[in-house]
């Protein structure tokens, strides 16, 4: 016996080890998969081609944390409302999708800085799950307000106005070789008859452009050639030049406030991203503790129709004997055994109800849904029970208005968005004006080469006589420079296309502001229904709770008459099947009351701190350290 304990007692120590080494591997995998944008590879020349080399993305993580292993014993899964919203924020794959926001729209920004157009990125913010039905009735019928967004990116995204220059200084370089070779018609000027000419040409160039309308451009040019023509001064020769030019636009696309419109929306689109992460927490949460608050009615309204059933039977089997000793007519057998089989079929819906809530919450809590197989057979028993506090909150509803009008995403999103579209009708606006560009030039221009013989006898050595170095000499002493400058102006006679961007620009403004209120005025709305379903809901369960004391008073009485002779069975049975509807919608309006208080947290923006959710522990999905 005491070997087969020490046998036992090893088995469970290498099991133990081999889970503690799976855990391990788990969570280094899952480490190693967080949302994240990994640099590019590091190596010696990391300095001049990182800006050239992909970064990489890890992908996606489907492991669930800890949390849900530690709840499962004994092939239950124990969780009370507080694990639920942990569960929710370390698992859920809605929260996890919008984890990617911020990452994408930081990109944009980039993207934004670098002068490039602005991205449509991301996902809106995805509704929760709603239960199964109890009785054919929606329990889930909280009427929560509509996430931000609709359902799509609500970040502002127009490529209006006058093209937004590229902020990434970028360097030309240009390099040929070229042999020509040309019939002379009058071989007294170039003394052969087939000019040939070999040429080597180089330029290279820096551009870049400011905030402010500006382009600037340095570049250096050379030419080397060699030409088989004895009339030539310089053989083989080279120029060269050095080359500044400015451009200033002076009416379209003039200032920061154009030329930085998009970095300026996409600041804002940041915000706009962080705000739909919290819609997105605030959403599947809400729906989360919805699904299990609806379960731990679907558990009350289970062992009611148990209780249901068993004195259903209990009065069937009690008539069966009555029967069998003639006390009793042999039809009451038969209207038992009708009320037992109509009290399984109100117990077998319960239970699917039950099964089906389990498969819709297990759904929600795992990043693997119904497919994880740890959850596969596991049944979910909650650990809390619903209650309704002694007194509701009784603060004067334009208080809570002015609470929700300060706290709630969707208001703060859309004014938001209202700033960054009136960031773009600055850039829209420029594009009413004329092109007006002025420009100015300074070249300096240099000459070195062999001299010939014809040189020579013409007139000496020249001053260009030389190497490369004598052309360098004379560019940087300035001893031949050019200068040049102007301005250009283009003037469209008609600008039908910008006046019309202008004005719809301006009329889609003035419907923004329109929806602001718009918004404004229905969280006026949701927070009154909140409060007038707080009211209800409180007023159906205490009506709930008569309904359900008179029931459990009749049937004990027709009980007792009943053990007296002075009832039937069938009274008794149909008493019985009364007071479990009774308990069935004591539990629906305690549901109810549940989901209504969900409601006014929504409806005040009030959710996360209701559930005491930390935002850095939902972007990060650990919850309390694990």
């Amino acid at each position: 016996m005491n070997a087969h304990n020490d046998r036992g007692t090893r088995i469970r120590s290498i099991a133990s080890v081999i889970l503690t080494l799976t855990v391990t591997v788990n969570s280094a995998s899952a480490q190693s998969t967080a949302i994240r944008i990994d640099p590019a590879p590091s190596h010696k020349l990391s300095w001049l081609t990182n800006p050239y080399e992909p970064r990489n993305v890890p992908p996606v993580n489907l492991a669930n944390t800890s949390r849900l292993d530690a709840g499962i014993r004994a092939g239950n899964l124990y969780i009370s409302a507080a694990d639920v919203v942990a569960l929710v924020l370390e698992n859920n794959l809605d929260i996890e999708v919008q984890r990617y926001g911020p990452l994408l729209a930081r990109e944009v920004m980039r993207r934004a800085e670098g002068g490039g157009l602005l991205r449509s990125v991301g996902q809106g913010v995805a509704a929760g799950p709603t239960s199964v039905s109890l009785a054919g009735v929606s329990i889930n019928t909280n009427g929560a307000p509509a996430a931000a967004g609709g359902g799509v990116n609500s970040s502002v995204l127009t490529q209006l106005g006058p093209s937004i220059p590229s902020f990434d200084p970028s360097i030309t370089a240009f390099g040929s070789f070229a042999h020509t070779t040309t019939p002379q018609s009058n071989t007294s000027f170039s003394g052969t008859q087939s000019l040939v000419f070999n040429t080597r040409s180089f330029s290279a160039s820096y551009g870049w452009n400011t905030h402010f309308g500006t382009s600037i451009t340095a570049s250096y040019a050379s030419q080397y050639q060699k030409v088989n023509s004895s009339f030539y001064s310089l053989n083989p020769y080279t120029t060269a030049d050095v080359d500044l030019t400015v451009t200033q636009n002076l009416l379209n696309g003039f200032g920061r406030a154009v030329n930085n419109r998009n970095i300026l929306v996409q600041k804002n689109n940041l915000k706009v991203t962080d705000l739909q992460f919290k819609q997105q927490v605030i959403t599947t949460v809400t729906a989360a503790l919805n699904l299990y608050w609806d379960l731990v009615s679907f558990t009350q309204d289970l062992k009611a129709r148990q209780e249901e059933v068993a004195t259903a039977q209990q009065l069937f089997e009690n008539n069966k004997k009555q029967v069998q000793i003639g006390t009793l007519a042999e039809i009451e057998v038969t209207r038992a055994q009708s009320q037992l089989f109509a009290a399984k079929q109100d117990l077998l819906i319960s239970q699917t109800n039950l099964l089906q809530q389990e498969t819709i919450l297990k759904n929600v809590l795992s990043r693997k849904g119904v497919a994880t197989p740890e959850l596969a057979e596991v049944h979910i028993v909650p650990l809390d029970k619903m209650e309704i506090p002694a007194k509701d909150e009784t603060r004067p509803v334009e208080e809570l208005v002015a609470q929700a009008l300060s706290t709630r995403i969707e208001i703060e999103t859309d004014r938001i968005n209202l700033e960054s579209n009136k960031t773009n009708l600055v850039g829209i606006k420029s594009s009413l004006r004329p092109t007006l560009q002025a420009f100015g030039e300074m070249t300096n221009n240099g000459l070195s080469g062999d001299a010939t013989a014809f040189a020579l006898q013409t007139g000496g050595v020249p001053v260009f006589a030389g190497g490369f170095g004598s052309a360098l000499g004379q560019i940087f002493r300035r001893n031949y420079p050019n200068y040049s400058a102007g301005i250009s102006l283009n003037i469209p006679l008609r600008n039908r296309a910008a006046q019309s961007d202008y004005v719809t620009s301006m009329l889609e403004l003035r419907q923004n502001e329109l929806n602001l209120q718009k918004q404004i005025n229905q969280v006026r709305v949701d927070v009154q229904n909140a409060v007038i379903g707080i009211q209800q809901a409180r007023a159906r369960y205490d009506a709930a709770v008569e309904a359900r004391v008179l029931s459990q008073q009749t049937f004990d009485g027709d009980k007792r008459k009943y053990e007296l002779g002075a009832s039937t069975a069938y009274q008794v049975v149909q008493d019985q099947r009364d007071l479990a509807s009774a308990q069935s919608s004591e539990v629906q309006a305690l549901a109810n009351y549940s989901h209504a208080r969900l409601q006014l947290d929504q409806a005040l923006g009030t959710t996360l701190e209701v559930n005491h959710i930390s935002m850095a522990e939902a972007m990060a999905g650990k919850v309390g350290g694990k």
